[in-house]
């Protein structure tokens, strides 16, 4: 299989973000890894993109957060999607289809 980097459009780290941890809150390795794990491997998110777009979240409302222990036993802060975030991510996904959408007609029948 061909070593490809997909790059992620303006915004939709965002997204991903939120819906990763709309299933059960994460320690940031856990969101990147758990992105990369469901997209098989075509989504890496690397933690110059990832902690950046966390800060913004978490100052935006959109996630909370806590110190606490890892599986692995070592202390990680854990994120957590707030009721704000539900709402934002709602926005986004239903942007997201409707963007998706227009450009598959394009591919379609340009």
């Amino acid at each position: 299989m061909a070593d490809t980097k997909s790059d992620l459009l303006q915004g939709t780290l965002d997204m991903l973000i939120l819906r990763t941890l709309s299933t059960e809150e994460r320690h940031g390795w856990g969101i990147s890894q758990r992105i990369q794990q469901i997209s098989k491997d075509v989504l890496r998110v690397n933690q110059g993109s990832l902690y950046p777009a966390l800060y913004r979240l978490e100052s935006q409302g959109w996630i909370a957060s806590e110190w606490a222990a890892s599986e692995n036993n070592r202390r990680a802060k854990f994120y957590k999607l707030t009721r704000l975030g539900q709402s934002q991510l709602d926005r986004e996904t239903a942007n997201w289809e409707r963007l998706s959408a227009a450009v598959q007609r394009v591919l379609e029948n340009a």
